[in-house]
């Protein structure tokens, strides 16, 4: 069960678990803080640990949110879109077909019919990148399956504001941001083994950290690469 205490204008959900000591995390893009204690202990217990930890929350919250933020999208000609980290000019081409997405060497080409508005562009595109990040998933999770010895039941795509991915252990399913796409592949590979070994470790305590350590040592350099680069452009409500 998940509380929430407030450090004046900070929020911060409280979520009590079976470890033995308190982990505070600051999660971009929003800025948004969790602390995962342990069941024993008491909420004035985990408020004074929160205050003690205030002005290092403020500068990863700082810094989390001035982090370049991609421009609007208007889905027109020649604008610049994204896949695998790799910067692509959109070409549109009107037809009197269904809407369809190519790629080339430099272009993302999106064949639509006379008239189609701006928004419609967008599904279209955005249902490709979907299909993309899909088609990449089944021979990353079978990789390491066999090298983490677990087995992932079900995965799901979708887009998300507040994290990159996420893992329901109880039904081995994991779930991954389609923003994903957009980024270079190794951050998907750092993403897919983060949420896997929530498989064998269902939080963020030094046995998680032992498990990443082991199956991807570099781990922590890519995550910080991954949060360093450009997020989606959203109007984000606080």
């Amino acid at each position: 069960m998940t509380e929430q205490i407030q450090l004046g204008e900070i929020s911060v959900d409280v979520q009590r678990k079976e470890i033995k000591n308190i982990h505070l995390s600051v999660h971009p893009p929003t800025g948004r803080v969790t602390i995962s204690a342990p069941n024993h202990y008491k909420t004035d217990v985990i408020r004074v640990f929160a205050v003690s930890k205030l002005a290092w929350i403020k500068n990863h919250q700082k810094k989390i949110l001035s982090q370049d933020r991609e421009n609007a999208r208007e889905y027109l000609e020649r604008e610049s879109h994204y896949l695998w980290g790799k910067r692509y000019l959109l070409s549109i081409e009107y037809v009197e077909a269904p809407p369809k997405v190519a790629l080339t060497h430099q272009k993302i080409i999106l064949q639509v019919r006379p008239d189609t508005p701006a928004s419609k562009r967008q599904d279209v595109l955005e249902d490709w990148y979907r299909e993309t990040l899909k088609t990449e998933m089944p021979d990353l999770i079978s990789k390491w399956e066999k090298r983490m010895n677990v087995q992932v039941a079900r995965f799901y795509v979708q887009r998300m504001k507040t994290k990159w991915g996420s893992c329901t252990p109880a039904r081995k399913s994991i779930r991954l941001n389609t923003e994903l796409v957009k980024k270079p592949k190794p951050c998907l590979e750092y993403l897919v083994v983060h949420e896997m070994a929530h498989l064998i470790e269902s939080t963020h305590n030094e046995r998680f950290i032992d498990l990443m350590d082991h199956f991807m040592p570099q781990w922590q350099f890519i995550r910080d690469v991954l949060n360093d680069l450009p997020v989606r452009h959203e109007h984000w409500r606080y």
